[in-house]
C-alpha cells in the first residue's frame, strides 16, 4: 500500500492512506473511474437503494448522496461542494489523520484521489439525523485499500454544509491502520472544539441519559431507555441483541467490560428528534474513544443502538471473551 505524509504545522500528523473514509489503493485513475461511471449514468455510481434514510431528513439524505457520489467518482470538486469553506475539517479517530481546514482537505483529495482503485466505492448504508448534525454508517469497498471497511461517521453542519467529520471504525487486522500517527501527534480532541453542539433535545436527552447509565454501570437504568423491540448492535464485536429484556440481561453481563461502559464521558452529541448519536471517550483505557449511533421512536426511546470502536489494543482472546458475553447461559 502506498502511503504519503501530509505536513501540518511542521509535523507529519497523518498518512494519506485514509482520507474521509477512503484510502489510497494501487491501480486505476480517477479519470478512468469517473469516465466509466459517467458512461453508465450517475444513478449507478453506487447502490443507492441500500441506504436507510428512514431516520434522516430529506435534506441530509440529499447532501450525503452528493458527498458519497463525489467520493466514489474520485472527484474532489464534487466532494468538497458539500463542505463549508473556511469552517470545515476531517479527522479519523483510528489512525489519527487530521485535515483541519477546507484547503488542506481539498489539497489532500487532489493528491490522492487519482491513486484510488477504479472499482472502489464509498457509500452510506444508514443515515440518522439532519443538517444540524447526523451520524452515517457507511462502507468502503475492498478495492479502495485492500480491505473492506465498515465505518460510522459523525457529521456537524452549518447553514446546510458539512463542517466537521470524524470517522470511527475497527482497525484490528486491517491494513489501513498501518497509517497511524505517533501517539504524541494524535489529535485527542478530534475537532470537537471547532464546532458548536447543535443536537435536538430528544437525541441530547437520550444520549446523555444512556451514557450516564452505562458510565455508572447501571444496566437496569440503561435498559429502560430502549423500546420493547429495540436492536442493540456492536460493529466491533459483531454482536446483536434483540429486545429490551435481552438487552438488559446482556448489559448486566457485559457492561463492566464494554469500552463504552463504566468511566466513559460524552464528547459530542449529534442529531435530530429521530436520532443521531454521540461520540464518547475514556481516560487511560485501552480503547480511548468511539461512537454510538441511536435511532429513536416518537416517545424518545431508543429503537436501535449501534456502536463502533477500535479494538486494535485488545488481544484476540480479550475480544473473543467480550463477544462471547452476547451468549446467554
Amino acid at each position: 500500500m502506498k502511503k504519503q505524509a501530509f505536513v501540518i504545522g511542521g509535523a507529519a500528523v497523518a498518512a494519506l492512506a485514509l482520507v474521509a473514509g477512503t484510502a489510497i489503493a494501487q491501480g486505476g485513475t480517477a479519470q478512468a473511474a469517473a469516465g466509466g461511471d459517467a458512461a453508465k449514468g450517475r444513478a449507478e455510481v453506487y447502490p443507492y437503494d441500500v441506504t436507510d434514510t428512514s431516520h434522516a431528513s430529506k435534506r441530509a439524505a440529499s447532501v450525503f448522496r452528493s458527498l458519497y457520489t463525489g467520493l466514489t467518482l474520485k472527484d474532489p470538486d464534487a466532494t468538497m461542494k458539500n463542505l463549508l469553506p473556511g469552517r470545515t475539517g476531517y479527522w479519523d479517530a483510528v489512525v489519527g489523520a487530521a485535515y483541519p481546514s477546507y484547503g488542506i482537505l481539498m489539497n489532500a483529495y487532489t493528491q490522492v484521489m487519482p491513486g484510488w482503485g477504479k472499482d472502489g466505492k464509498s457509500y452510506p448504508t444508514r443515515i440518522v439525523g439532519d443538517t444540524n448534525g447526523a451520524v452515517v454508517v457507511f462502507t468502503d469497498t475492498q478495492p479502495l485499500f485492500g480491505a473492506e471497511l465498515r465505518i460510522i461517521k459523525a457529521v456537524d453542519f452549518k447553514n446546510g454544509k458539512i463542517t466537521r467529520q470524524v470517522d470511527y471504525w475497527d482497525g484490528r487486522h486491517n491494513p489501513a491502520s498501518a497509517a497511524r500517527v505517533p501517539a504524541d501527534q494524535y489529535p485527542t480532541d478530534l475537532g470537537a472544539q471547532t464546532v458548536k453542539e447543535n443536537a435536538a433535545p430528544a437525541i441530547e436527552h437520550a444520549a446523555r441519559k444512556l451514557n450516564a447509565a452505562l458510565a455508572a454501570g447501571d444496566s437496569a437504568a440503561a435498559a429502560k431507555l430502549f423500546s420493547v423491540d429495540a436492536v442493540f448492535e456492536d460493529m466491533t464485536t459483531r454482536t446483536g441483541i434483540d429486545g429490551r429484556l435481552a438487552i438488559g440481561r446482556y448489559l448486566e453481563r457485559a457492561l463492566p467490560a464494554l469500552p463504552y461502559g463504566p468511566g466513559t464521558t460524552v464528547r459530542h452529541v449529534l442529531g435530530s428528534s429521530k436520532g443521531g448519536g454521540y461520540e464518547w471517550r475514556t481516560d487511560d483505557q485501552a480503547v480511548p474513544n468511539g461512537i454510538t449511533a441511536l435511532e429513536l421512536d416518537k416517545d424518545g426511546l431508543i429503537t436501535r443502538f449501534t456502536a463502533a470502536w477500535d479494538a486494535t489494543a485488545l488481544s484476540d482472546s480479550a475480544l473473543k471473551s467480550l463477544a462471547g458475553l452476547a451468549l446467554e447461559d
